[in-house]
């Protein structure tokens, strides 16, 4: 007899990282993988440790502060970088930089929101 495969649909940004939700300690890889979006002091808060949801909720709020921060760079990094004296090679590559800076954390938001969504779902606000 021929089992079907049975699996899990995820959000198509969930983290590698993160255990599929549903499967054995998967709260506990997502709050692994969170706790690395946050700074660390806030790792220890008890609050967090506790209850996923708020560090989720943390790490979303984290993310996107760093997104804002990385546009403002790519914004004044042309008129800002020459009078620090750096040569125009170094400015054009910094400016790539930024913006692919800008991408990789628009797909860690995007991430953290699907992990948010599915702990959510499961109840683990608690």
């Amino acid at each position: 007899m021929i089992m079907p495969l049975t699996t899990t649909r995820t959000h198509p940004d969930w983290p590698c990282q993160v255990k599929t939700p549903g499967s054995y300690n998967w709260e506990r890889s997502a709050a692994r993988w969170l706790r690395e979006l946050v700074p660390s002091r806030y790792a220890g808060y008890p609050a967090l440790i506790r209850h996923p949801v708020l560090l989720a909720r943390h790490a979303q709020i984290q993310v996107q502060h760093e997104i804002r921060v990385a546009r403002t760079a790519l914004q004044t990094a042309r008129a800002d970088l020459p009078r620090l004296g750096l040569h125009e090679s170094v400015i054009e590559h910094t400016i790539k930089l930024y913006a692919a800076e800008v991408l990789q954390l628009q797909h860690i938001a995007r991430s953290v929101r699907a992990v948010t969504e599915a702990l959510v779902e499961r109840g683990t606000g608690r």
